[in-house]
């Protein structure tokens, strides 16, 4: 479920600190322009409400999901909402096993080789790499090398549309996006904004 949407469109939106009464026009405004993944962390305001009000509103090709996620309680909550992919922004194997086991799409964060092939054995479906600030395209280039090919390796961390094309060559394969996508406060507009300059700079590489 989770490769089916990322080939529709390997870019994450990551709506950190939205809302419940202003998540659906947002994610509306994403699915308009193509994004078919959105993540709620789960340290956002009453994230659980958020994922809740997505899972029942959002298309069945868009895969709606947690972020933030810490523990295997919080799968299960994330699960129980509607949430169908776990993104964590560390690479604990206890988390990732119960997330598979209870049938979701798991997108460890991981920072060195060690940890991308423990999450990697553990059942990661991609792997985020975070924070991107830290790993550069030139480290991107080294792990892809050792990687198995089909994984998707999705930076993340101050993302830009600028910024996207050194990581695609060396190598990545999506991008969770951020801040420079949504921050609280903005409007639908504006993010739909946004979220197209990041549709264009993917589809022109």
């Amino acid at each position: 479920m989770l490769e089916q949407a990322l080939q529709q469109l390997p870019l994450v939106a990551i709506l950190r600190g939205i809302k419940p009464d202003e998540v659906e026009a947002i994610a509306d405004a994403l699915y308009t322009e193509g994004f078919r993944v959105i993540e709620v962390p789960l340290n956002s305001p009453q994230a659980l409400d958020s994922i809740g009000r997505l899972a029942r509103r959002m298309p069945e090709d868009a895969l709606v999901g947690a972020g933030t996620v810490l523990s295997a309680d919080a799968v299960r909550d994330v699960q129980i909402a509607g949430g169908r992919v776990i993104v964590m922004p560390h690479a604990d194997v206890a988390v990732i096993r119960v997330a598979k086991a209870r049938g979701l799409a798991c997108v460890p964060g991981v920072a060195t080789p060690t940890e991308a092939f423990a999450a990697l054995h553990a059942g990661a479906d991609a792997l985020k790499l975070f924070p991107a600030e830290l790993v550069t395209p030139a480290v991107v280039k080294a792990v892809r090398a050792v990687l198995p090919r089909e994984l998707r390796l999705l930076p993340v961390g101050g993302i830009t549309p600028d910024t996207m094309a050194p990581y695609r060559k060396a190598g990545a394969a999506g991008f969770g996006l951020g801040s420079a996508l949504y921050a609280p406060g903005m409007s639908a507009g504006d993010v739909a904004a946004r979220a197209r300059a990041f549709v264009q700079a993917w589809r022109a590489y």
